[in-house]
């Protein structure tokens, strides 16, 4: 059940569980991802050699993916992984989705969300990743998210690609009477000196007789034919001939459709509610109240044969709301509350290195500064929506969503079923960012479609609905404080942070339980960052608030990064120091880190002065450096301001380790994405509340980048031998420091709070 897994999202929790665990399960190697807990479904000729491959008798290659497709080219990059150890031929690879299993779970992101620095080298560290990956294995979430989906199955889909490679082998040498050792294998055959050569097709059957090999010896990154190539999507030409299907696309028989007006205010619930006005509309079939389940907020729904009469309908329902505790919450009262927790408390302490304290008392020169950001909504292209049907005691389920047996365990309880009654269909995700790693719009879909009489029934959110009833990036204030000697040079870095903790939020709603342990995504951004502090404290304070917060793309990095970077600059500033070269003095021990940053600046033409724009417009650069879900990546950006002070971003330029770039072009794509998400906060996007009520409801006033705003970006991807790391998110941080850096370059005016207004 899904309260077995809570230690995914509570993670940090682990640390103080270790001395509980025996010794000898930890000491205990992992089990293996090969072989699913369920045979795996086949279709007709296949054949399947282990739970991430079926080869079928036609010679197609199906690669079962149990990560989600929101735009981030997951499919194709894991499919290479797999096919390039297989020796498959690359035209009959197909995807497949993988069912609900446990060797599907995510490993890596629980490791990832540990609280230790990324330099922490130390036995805590090592024993509690070891633990916290063995407990995922049998207790974790089919998760698609924390840019962990590379990170998580780059060993698991290798060994699966070598272990059907060495099965196809070993058939083939069954059957020719030969050596296995003397047998090869090139793009989907399996070939023999003497001439003798057979398809996978045709050895599929025999291969899945064969026993899993106990051990199969990886490829040398240097004989990758596959890896590190930039091929298409698998998924493209679907998405260009429109027969890619989203959530909101699915189609089924009989299919009706519910829109909802949920309570304005969040949190809240129907007090009451009159129906005769919307019954007495075209098409309507029903209409009833929905609680909040999971976290969300109560409201009512119609059921109607189409999405026009249903949304027509549900207007006209007239409801008495009960808005609940959260109607006096405001913006202007949450920054207060934040900023009274940081004079109080600086919270708990992420990271200590020196005697910061001392260290600030003696510096001949003292930076302070306060930082705020908004709350932000996902604002995915796709508005919230998930199709279900409970029919003769099963229900199904067709959505498209980050978690899918958080899914399958939503629907479940809402219906009263068994989990395993529940059958989820993921569909293509329109987008995620984090918000459909929530499970409140599946479990109201599938309220209401337990009261629709067995047909299937499409829930559509307008988008209003899903701005004003998101789960929200945190608001976030932070204070930094730095020390500089007589000749410039840094001292001590102080750093506390106050805002909400989004992991005891998500247990909470999930799985009704509190989280346990620290929440490193509160800190992370600020505290695990690789910079050299002679001396350091970096905190945060977690303050509950009425305000439903969520997983945002890049989650904690996404605000820290513009503080932390922008302070930098001020700190640069102050001791008379280039941006640049300051930054390279703090990163004497962290080479990667620093041909990262030397890259940009040298593409960038960082020592070079620019010429104006077109219109005559100064321009400036800045830059800012990060390190995100292993991944590290430098941005310097041009910019200009117009007469009107509209902020221009002209030039993007973006480097990027990453480890092993398995398909180049999904890397330049994701960075481009990220970046545009980024700048379209960075420059526009806040949530406002007044009276526990959100005031951006739709594009117009959370507006996101357009076309003729989009700067020219150029993405420089570092050649490495390291194990692939996230590439989903890395890209959002560095942006809005890098154009605030620049804006400071330009006008002298140093901007702290987002979104980047100039005076």
């Amino acid at each position: 059940m899904v309260t077995r897994r809570t230690v995914l999202l509570g993670s940090a929790g682990l640390v103080g569980a270790l001395g509980a665990l025996a010794v000898g399960w930890t000491a205990l190697p992992p089990k293996p991802r090969l072989i699913t807990t369920q045979p795996l479904p086949v279709g007709p000729g296949q054949s399947a050699l282990n739970g991430w491959v079926k080869i079928g008798a036609d010679n197609s290659v199906g690669i079962v993916m149990c990560k989600a497709e929101m735009g981030q080219g997951i499919y194709t990059g894991l499919a290479m992984v797999l096919a390039e150890e297989l020796d498959a031929d690359w035209a009959q690879v197909r995807v497949e989705r993988a069912p609900i299993d446990k060797i599907y779970q995510n490993i890596a992101a629980t490791i990832d969300g540990l609280p230790f620095h990324p330099d922490d080298d130390g036995t805590l560290k090592a024993v509690a990743s070891r633990v916290a990956g063995k407990a995922m294995r049998e207790i974790g979430v089919m998760l698609t998210g924390g840019s962990s989906s590379m990170r998580d199955l780059w060993l698991p889909m290798r060994q699966a690609g070598a272990s059907a490679r060495a099965m196809l082998v070993a058939a083939a040498a069954q059957q020719w009477k030969l050596p296995a050792a003397e047998c090869r294998v090139e793009a989907g055959r399996v070939l023999h000196p003497s001439g003798k050569s057979v398809s996978f097709g045709e050895l599929a059957a025999a291969a899945a007789s064969q026993p899993l090999p106990d051990h199969v010896l990886l490829k040398d990154p240097k004989t990758f034919k596959l890896i590190g190539q930039p091929r298409r999507r698998l998924e493209a030409a679907s998405k260009m001939d429109g027969s890619a299907r989203f959530g909101i696309d699915v189609l089924q028989p009989g299919m009706q459709y519910a829109s909802v007006e949920m309570c304005p205010t969040l949190g809240g619930r129907v007090a009451s509610f009159d129906a005769a006005e919307a019954q007495k509309l075209p098409g309507v079939k029903k209409v009833l109240a929905v609680p909040g389940h999971n976290g969300g907020t109560g409201g009512v729904a119609v059921i109607a044969d189409t999405p026009y009469h249903a949304m027509r309908a549900v207007k006209a329902v007239r409801v008495e709301w009960d808005h609940g505790p959260s109607a006096s919450a405001s913006t202007e009262e949450v920054y207060a509350r934040l900023a009274q927790a940081l004079d109080t408390d600086d919270g708990f302490n992420f990271y200590k290195h020196g005697d910061v304290d001392a260290a600030l008392k003696s510096a001949a020169k003292t930076v302070k500064a306060e930082y705020r950001a908004p709350y932000l909504a996902h604002a995915t292209m796709e508005p919230m929506n998930c199709t279900a049907q409970f029919k003769d005691g099963r229900a199904t389920v067709w959505a498209a969503t980050q978690v899918p047996d958080l899914a399958r365990s939503a629907a479940a309880k809402v219906l009263g079923l068994a989990p395993e009654l529940v059958d989820v269909q993921v569909q293509l995700l329109g987008g995620g960012f984090g918000r459909r790693c929530e499970v409140d719009v599946i479990a109201q879909a599938a309220a209401i479609a337990r009261d629709a009489g067995g047909v299937p029934v499409q829930t559509i959110w307008s988008r209003e609905q899903d701005m004003t009833h998101d789960f929200y990036r945190p608001a976030c204030v932070s204070r930094f404080q730095a020390g500089l000697d007589a000749s410039g040079n840094l001292l001590g870095w102080l750093n506390a942070s106050a805002g909400q903790a989004i992991v005891p939020q998500v247990m909470k709603r999930v799985f009704d339980l509190p989280g346990a342990g620290p929440d490193k995504t509160t800190s992370e951004g600020a505290f695990d960052q690789p910079y050299e502090w002679p001396a350091a404290r970096i905190g945060h304070e977690a303050v509950e608030l009425p305000v439903p917060v969520g997983f945002w793309r890049s989650v904690g990095h996404s605000h820290n990064a513009f503080f932390k970077e922008s302070f930098l600059d001020e700190v640069a500033t102050a001791a008379g120091r280039d941006p640049v070269a300051l930054r390279a003095a703090l990163l004497t021990k962290h080479p990667r880190h620093l041909k990262v940053l030397q890259r940009a600046a040298e593409l960038s033409g960082w020592d070079r002065p620019l010429p104006a724009s077109a219109d005559g417009a100064k321009r400036a650069r800045g830059v800012a450096l990060h390190q995100s879900f292993g991944s590290i990546v430098a941005q310097v950006a041009e910019v200009s301001v117009s007469a009107d002070k509209r902020i221009r971003v002209h030039r993007v330029v973006c480097v990027i380790d990453c480890g092993i770039a398995v398909n180049p072009n999904l890397i330049r794509q994701q960075m481009e994405s990220a970046i545009v998400y980024g700048l379209s906060a960075a420059l526009n996007d806040e949530v406002q509340i007044e009276k526990g009520q959100v005031q951006q409801t739709n594009f117009h006033n959370h507006p996101v980048l357009r076309l003729d705003e989009c700067p020219v970006i150029e993405t420089d991807i570092i050649a490495s031998d390291e194990s692939p790391e996230g590439v989903g998110e890395p890209g959002t941080p560095p942006i809005a420091p890098a154009v605030a850096n620049a804006l400071f370059a330009l006008t002298g005016q140093r901007l702290r709070s987002l979104p980047l207004k100039l005076a």
